[in-house]
């Protein structure tokens, strides 16, 4: 069941709030595509609210920290604002110190979007303008949410009329103890991936290394915090975890709560996987007050850098291609 109600303008546009209803619920603005609530049934038989979010549209985009927003045209940093693409140099907002990240000043987050219903599915569309934060070529893009039983389902999609570079993701932060618990150290992660990517002082990936032996390894379950506070360079260099894990199955993550008994399975068919968390979160007044790793994000993605790098897939949409990608959440209980 999809019901929906006015929110509140937003420069002057109309925003709505989406409830996609079944045994969890979704609640979708259509400023950002943004997710506020996800409610999953915990082991006392409440609903609890297990993502971080704001309450009204001048937080979303300007207190939020990304949170539950779609984001693009490309997630992650681009070393420098700059790529090459068909012997051309294009040079995009740097708005994380020297690097471009998540799409720049005026990226999908801050975009009203288009929406409409398909059954159990909301359908959110935006377009981005040639030469829109530097990217070539009219894209098309939307995004579909859907709820069924205990999943959810989100779909990417996107067109373009002139190749480009497109890497969407979605920018949820988690605390499977609830989004008021305010420490996420406790959740208990395992990622089915043999590497990761390290990186630099302005956490561009470099190179990629083995997990094994590192803080880095997750390939067993073990709490988030277990190894947070290593004496690690890589930890040192990014305040905690924001790094790229190199996903080898369909099956990316699984994550539980002792304290909720919630559990969560995340499957995607993109190549990588952001882990970060909450490193720079900093008492944001949102449902409640999220401080220093209060919530750790999942992020389904290309690696980080791509379109830059010569030893992975590169976000490339060609002209008339038709892009498509999904990533699913499943709750259950422990």
């Amino acid at each position: 069941m999809i019901t929906h109600q006015f929110f509140e303008k937003y420069n002057g546009k109309d925003t709505y709030l989406y409830l996609l209803s079944d045994k969890i619920d979704v609640i979708v603005c259509t400023l950002g595509a943004t997710i506020l609530s996800v409610r999953v049934p915990d082991r006392f038989g409440n609903k609890t609210d297990v993502v971080l979010g704001m309450t009204n549209p001048d937080d979303i985009v300007n207190k939020g920290d990304y949170m539950g927003a779609v984001i693009g045209r490309c997630a992650n940093r681009i070393a420098d604002g700059r790529f090459t693409l068909n012997d051309v140099i294009y040079q995009l907002a740097q708005n994380n110190g020297a690097s471009h990240l998540h799409g720049g000043e005026n990226g999908f987050d801050k975009k009203v979007f288009n929406a409409s219903v398909d059954g159990n599915s909301l359908i959110l569309e935006t377009t981005s303008l040639d030469g829109d934060e530097g990217y070539p070529g009219t894209l098309k893009m939307g995004v579909k949410y859907t709820v069924h039983g205990s999943t959810l389902a989100i779909e990417y999609f996107g067109e373009s009329d002139k190749d480009t570079v497109f890497n969407p993701t979605n920018h949820l932060y988690f605390n499977l103890n609830g989004e008021e618990d305010g420490n996420i150290l406790d959740n208990v992660l395992q990622i089915n991936a043999d590497s990761y990517l390290e990186v630099d002082q302005n956490l561009i990936p470099t190179v990629k290394s083995p997990v094994a032996n590192t803080p880095f390894d997750f390939t067993q379950a073990k709490p988030i915090g277990q190894n947070i506070d290593d004496n690690d360079m890589q930890l040192r260099l990014a305040g905690g975890y924001d790094h790229n894990f190199c996903l080898e199955d369909n099956l990316a993550a699984t994550v539980y709560s002792v304290k909720s008994g919630i559990c969560m399975d995340v499957f995607t068919d993109c190549c990588g996987m952001q882990l970060y968390s909450g490193n720079f979160l900093k008492g944001q007044e949102g449902k409640s007050v999220y401080n220093k790793r209060s919530g750790f994000c999942l992020e389904t993605q290309f690696y980080p850098n791509a379109i830059n790098r010569d030893d992975c897939l590169k976000p490339i949409l060609k002209a008339g291609d038709k892009y498509h990608s999904s990533t699913q959440y499943v709750f259950t209980l422990l």
